[in-house]
């Protein structure tokens, strides 16, 4: 008899560590940092989302940068970037 094992992508992962710090947006417009991963149709998705955020919530400034290379991670300077830019940053991939 053969076995199937099937694995749940809703579990957090092992060992993901709990945010240490809360933002607080009450009161004034969010800045949205995006993180374009460099593969193809991320600008496009990422374009998409951000006019879907701009409609439903009050965002102040859109910062857009992009990693040099999809398969790399990306670099301490870009994320002290988006982090010292943005309240909260979406990042994604497309092909």
């Amino acid at each position: 008899m053969n076995t199937l094992r099937l694995l749940v992508p809703e579990a957090p992962p092992p060992g993901a560590a709990a945010p240490t710090e809360r933002r607080k947006s009450a009161g004034r417009s969010l800045r949205l940092g995006t993180l374009d991963n460099s593969k193809g149709n991320g600008d496009h998705l990422l374009a998409m989302l951000v006019e879907g955020l701009r409609a439903a919530l009050p965002v102040a400034s859109v910062i857009t940068l992009k990693k040099p290379h999809p398969s790399l991670p990306a670099d301490a300077a870009l994320l002290d970037e988006l982090a010292a830019e943005a309240d909260f940053v979406v990042s994604a991939m497309a092909d």
